[in-house]
């Protein structure tokens, strides 16, 4: 048998789920697992199937859904789960989410396969490296940023990357790198934007007395920082923390929403609704 994950959305309306359950039925497929999501405010329906199939049946699955999808004005996605995800991280100098994301990956947690690491500074080489990973040290300022994205990019293809993911990579991605991977950027910061912008956010938080600490992980796309949010992650914190404890909760909060993020892309439980997510977990 060979497991597969089918990802849909469609306009709501009666049938939809039997419709599915009929061709995988008439297939000899077993659903192992399956949730589903109707929109009310925008009407949409969403839908993420695990089941076993007979081996060998790929391509009458996919004639199958092909020939089901204008019935339904399906969007739809059929995945091997045998199929890991490729993942190319950026990041800076701020290590915490790279250590976390490959420490993760050599546990088999994520169930992914990281590719290589690129970053505008060579601090995280001898990390990276310990995990047999390859790191390329891309260094960019205002004269290369184009050229610079264009070596990305051509690392995103020489990996056959599925997903860039952003690991506190402290560069502004241009608006045409953002629209050459729609749905394939994660990035993870934290979760006081809009209040406290600049490069000191936890000074200014504690300067004001906040009481929660949080990070957002959500998928990159030309507006900066308003993607669509995947995962949040919060602790409580008091007035006995200073900035530099706030930053450590902050960093072990982005650690947890990123990976989290990282794991349902992967294991296809995340579809995008207009400027929202659905995730199906």
């Amino acid at each position: 048998m060979t497991e597969y994950v089918l990802t849909l959305s469609c306009p709501d309306r009666p049938g939809i789920v039997a419709a599915v359950s009929g061709v995988l039925a008439e297939r000899d497929c077993n659903i192992m697992e399956s949730q589903q999501f109707g929109d009310r405010g925008t009407g949409r329906f969403f839908l993420r199937t695990q089941f076993d199939a007979p081996d060998g049946i790929g391509d009458a699955l996919t004639e199958a859904f092909s020939a089901l999808a204008p019935e339904f004005s399906l969007d739809w996605r059929l995945h091997d789960r045998a199929v890991r995800s490729r993942v190319l991280i950026l990041v800076s100098k701020y290590g915490h989410c790279l250590n976390d994301l490959l420490y993760r990956h050599r546990s088999g947690l994520l169930g992914i396969d990281v590719v290589a690491v690129v970053s505008n500074h060579p601090d995280m080489r001898p990390l990276t490296q310990s995990y047999g990973v390859d790191y390329h040290h891309l260094p960019v300022s205002g004269q290369n940023r184009a050229a610079q994205e264009a070596e990305i990019l051509a690392l995103v293809e020489l990996y056959q990357a599925d997903v860039v993911v952003l690991a506190r990579y402290m560069q502004i991605l241009s608006d045409d790198f953002c629209g050459k991977l729609p749905g394939r950027i994660i990035n993870i910061h934290h979760s006081f934007l809009p209040s406290f912008k600049g490069a000191r956010p936890y000074q200014q938080a504690h300067q004001r007395g906040v009481k929660l600490i949080g990070a957002t992980a959500h998928y990159v796309t030309p507006h900066l920082d308003e993607g669509p949010i995947i995962e949040q992650e919060v602790a409580r914190v008091d007035h006995t923390h200073g900035p530099d404890e706030l930053m450590a909760v902050g960093r072990d909060m982005e650690c947890l929403a990123l990976a989290r993020a990282v794991r349902w892309h992967a294991e296809h439980r995340v579809l995008i609704n207009a400027d929202r997510t659905v995730v199906l977990r």
